[in-house]
């Protein structure tokens, strides 16, 4: 393939920003040598010839429908080695009529105890403060948005956690640890998610704009 290719796909719950945070990194994606194409309609996935072109798909799209063959263009453009990346609800927790997508992405948002502007705390997980993806951006960070309470698939590789504090809608949850950040292969594919980026101003965070950075980076390399 002689052109790095990327597709952006936004749209959803317009509570999460799709256009506006997805448009943070557009041109970073640019600087990095990608042509990227935007798209706010699902059909995207079912364009064939589209999805055989792409190196990463970069997804912000909360909630909604995702029609079989949709998903089906979606699935196969991974296997086949297109790299997936997203945040937050974007990513974790859209379609939830589908299961084989959850499966794929690794994770479904259950809860944000704390409400949206809780100030909480992103550990960088011990075994990942070298790796490229987390390289220098220190133990932890902290960010005030929704802080994600998720279900996990035990097989994602975790980059980072984020521990409960007491909240009080919830106080059962204190001290549990969940993860903030992933990543996996499907197929020759790569996925990465992180559970930040409520808004699009997550991303003034220098931690969790660069974490982004490197992760789709790392995922758009597979093909």
């Amino acid at each position: 393939m002689s052109r790095k290719n990327a597709l952006v796909v936004w749209g959803g719950y317009p509570g999460h920003q799709p256009r506006e945070a997805v448009e943070r990194f557009i041109p970073f994606l640019r600087s990095a040598g990608f042509a990227v194409v935007e798209r706010d309609d699902l059909a995207a996935y079912e364009d064939a010839a589209l999805m055989s072109s792409v190196r990463l798909i970069l997804q912000n799209w909360t909630t909604g429908d995702l029609t079989m063959p949709q998903f089906q263009g979606l699935r196969d453009a991974v296997l086949a080695g297109a790299g997936l990346a997203g945040w937050h609800g974007g990513l974790c927790d859209a379609f939830r009529h589908l299961p084989p997508y959850q499966f794929m992405t690794g994770g479904q948002w259950l809860a944000h105890p704390g409400g949206s502007h809780a100030e909480y705390t992103v550990d960088i997980a011990p075994g990942a403060l070298a790796d490229p993806i987390m390289a220098g951006i220190g133990p932890s960070f902290s960010l005030v948005s929704e802080q994600y309470y998720l279900a996990v698939d035990p097989a994602v590789e975790v980059l980072a956690t984020t521990t409960f504090r007491r909240p009080e809608e919830a106080p059962w949850i204190e001290q549990a640890i969940i993860p903030a950040a992933w990543r996996r292969r499907w197929g020759d594919g790569r996925i990465f998610y992180v559970s930040w980026g409520h808004s699009a101003a997550d991303f003034d965070v220098p931690e969790a704009r660069l974490i982004v950075e490197r992760g789709m980076l790392w995922a758009s390399a597979s093909r």
